[in-house]
């Protein structure tokens, strides 16, 4: 009976090891995109973005910084170019997401920061193309932390990146993001 006992303890731990990885649905007004966090890779990153998403904090925000070569950077500005409150930075958790093989590579979604290592707040980017001079150490010793990938609208994303740009690589028609909500892996957003 012993070895049936921990084969079953086995089992259930293995079951929970395995369960499904945070799923976030953006709809943009040019259609919409899923990103699946790795919250066992990136714990305080994903916890923080996953908290901005439950609060609404990206709905109206813009993705206000595109470069068609390089990445799509949104959720921290409204339509008319002011700054949406957010909380306290967290800790850049790149060094533990490079060490987890998380890159930036394309379709990766990761941290928007200053040049203050720790200063990441609620604005990610999407990669359009790998960008290995971005992963951990990066050019300043610290990198930017990728926390999840793109899993279904890649084509949105493509769609974002070749809109026209004005000064400041910003969209010369905004792209508003109208929605983003947690989803179900392999089922869509309610």
């Amino acid at each position: 009976m012993r070895p049936i006992a921990c084969l079953l303890a086995f089992a259930a731990v293995a079951g929970f090891a395995a369960a499904p990885k945070p799923q976030v649905t953006f709809t943009t007004t040019l259609g919409s995109f899923t990103v699946e966090l790795d919250p066992a890779a990136t714990p305080k990153t994903a916890a923080n973005f996953l908290a901005y998403v439950k609060s609404g904090q990206y709905t109206g925000t813009t993705f206000h910084r595109v470069i068609s070569r390089f990445m799509i950077q949104g959720g921290g500005m409204t339509a008319d170019g002011s700054e949406k409150p957010t909380r306290a930075p967290i800790a850049n958790e790149a060094k533990e997401a490079m060490a987890k093989g998380m890159k930036n590579v394309r379709g990766s979604i990761a941290m928007a920061r200053t040049s203050n290592p720790n200063s990441a707040t609620a604005q990610f980017f999407v990669n359009v193309v790998d960008n290995a001079f971005l992963d951990y150490p990066g050019q300043d010793g610290w990198g930017y932390c990728v926390f999840g990938k793109v899993v279904k609208g890649m084509d949105t994303v493509d769609k974002i990146k070749d809109v026209q740009t004005g000064p400041g690589d910003r969209p010369v028609t905004p792209v508003v993001i109208t929605g983003a909500r947690l989803a179900q892996a392999g089922k869509p957003a309610a």
